[in-house]
């Protein structure tokens, strides 16, 4: 008697909400055993996570300030994911988002006022992030390249063209007055292009995250009540019955790409707007923002609503992990965790889709052991 997985007809709606909170569940209780064969206590340790990352002073606004890069980017990757095109680039297309923002930014100064370099920020970012992906996209569309290694491989030409133009060149992005002759750093946007924050009393949310938000609520919509929607499941779903109805399947690609490129990219303009106030080649290139947005993407099964619960968690993690870092705290703990609670989703996602079967031994056919 063995084993098999097969596939669920219908789901119960029941097990839509139950297979998330027992993978999340289980991740956390394999997580205390992980911190209690660490030698470390697992009830106090979650206290603290829960403590520096959400409930004490000032915590909750850092993690909305951590939350709202992984926001766009898990947005970026959940985008694309839903047709099948798999855009591994949202790392490279933030940072081209925060290039093309700051430059906006730069360029047009002291000259415009506060909303109108917002909006040119954004519209940059945008315009930056989406024309970076539709580099893959076309390749993707015209020449059947995997999208999966040329965005990729953009991401490295991201970062080295933010290094170059901060730390390699005397472009517009780069200080050039005071240390910044000596010291290279990048030439600080203006103040009035700084993106505000409403403040709530115990935390503040910044615009940014406020705008990825509304994106997510547009992303939402879109997929589920246009047209354009149905065709990007349709593609993604049944890529020959798409091609029998007509539906134009390279103009998709190119779309959804771009679409995709263009959230990344705006994540990019908030990072400049609301956290840095400059580029940052150093800080883009080791934070890790389009990867751990993948991350959040699978967490959230490729929902842009849940995309935004799940970037709070993740970046509560993430707040808690640097303001605990220590002698006392166990190395890695926070990137276990995250790994842990993928892990824990993907499976259950898996049983959700299948149903284990048992089979029935194979009788022995007669004079086979002859």
């Amino acid at each position: 008697m063995g084993l098999r997985l097969e596939r669920r007809v219908d789901r119960p709606r029941w097990l839509t909400v139950a297979v998330p909170l027992a993978s999340v569940a289980v991740a956390l209780f394999v997580g205390g055993v992980v911190i209690a064969l660490s030698g470390n206590d697992a009830v106090d340790t979650y206290a603290r996570i829960l403590e520096r990352g959400f409930t004490s002073r000032g915590a909750f606004t850092a993690t909305l300030t951590a939350a709202t890069p992984l926001l766009f980017t898990g947005l970026a990757a959940a985008a694309a994911f839903r047709m099948g095109v798999f855009n591994i680039g949202g790392e490279g297309q933030l940072i081209v988002g925060a290039i093309g923002a700051s430059g906006a930014a730069i360029a047009l100064g002291d000259s415009a006022s506060g909303p109108v370099l917002i909006v040119a920020m954004v519209v940059a970012g945008a315009a930056a992030g989406a024309a970076w992906a539709g580099i893959a996209a076309v390749l993707r569309a015209y020449l059947g390249t995997n999208e999966i290694i040329t965005t990729l491989m953009l991401n490295y030409l991201a970062i080295n063209l933010a290094t170059y133009l901060v730390f390699g060149s005397t472009s517009a992005w780069r200080e050039l007055t005071g240390t910044g002759l000596m010291f290279p750093q990048g030439k600080k946007i203006p103040d009035a292009a700084r993106w505000p924050g409403i403040d709530f009393g115990n935390f503040t949310v910044g615009l940014g995250f406020f705008l990825g938000t509304a994106i997510a609520i547009g992303l939402f919509v879109l997929f589920r009540a246009t047209r354009y929607g149905f065709s990007v499941r349709v593609i993604g779903d049944e890529p020959r019955a798409a091609r029998y109805a007509g539906m134009r399947t390279r103009r998709t690609i190119l779309s959804l790409l771009a679409l995709s490129g263009a959230v990344a990219g705006i994540g990019g303009a908030s990072d400049v707007g609301g956290t840095r106030y400059l580029l940052d080649p150093k800080a883009l290139g080791q934070a890790g923002y389009g990867y751990a947005g993948i991350v959040v993407a699978a967490l959230a099964r490729l929902n842009p609503l849940a995309v935004v619960g799940v970037s709070i968690l993740m970046g509560g993690l993430a707040n808690a992990g640097r303001a605990l870092q220590g002698p006392d705290f166990p190395a890695g703990l926070v990137g276990t965790l995250q790994g842990l609670l993928l892990v824990c989703t993907l499976a259950g996602e898996l049983f959700a889709r299948y149903r284990v079967r048992r089979t029935a031994p194979t009788p022995a056919t007669p004079g086979a052991a002859a």
